[in-house]
């Protein structure tokens, strides 16, 4: 039997974490730096803006600034940050921002 067929994902369940109000604004930064990283990937790669999708030619509508996204992608990318700072929380881990001028 195929192993892609078998594979069933099992992410680390973070139903019951919130986060809290103070980690919202970090995850947004997140959000907006996991699309840089995968835009820059992308045009290090060759690909260009294009308002249609086309592999072949390597050009993709949201290499744009990540303001400049539709909401269903920012949602994305959104999930993904949130829910990667949730795992971070629900492995023990404290995040704590630094007072001004502490590193």
């Amino acid at each position: 039997m195929d192993k892609k067929k078998m594979y069933t994902p099992s992410p680390v369940d973070t139903t019951e974490i919130a986060l809290p109000a103070e980690l919202l604004d970090l995850a947004e930064q997140l959000s907006k730096n996991v699309h840089e990283v995968w835009a820059k990937s992308r045009m290090d790669e060759g690909w260009t803006y294009g308002e249609v999708r086309d592999d072949a030619r390597k050009h993709h509508p949201c290499l744009v600034p990540y303001e400049e996204l539709p909401e269903s992608e920012k949602d994305y990318d959104r999930n993904t940050s949130q829910e990667t700072i949730k795992m971070i929380m629900s492995l023990g881990f404290r995040i704590v921002k630094a007072e001004d001028g502490e590193s």
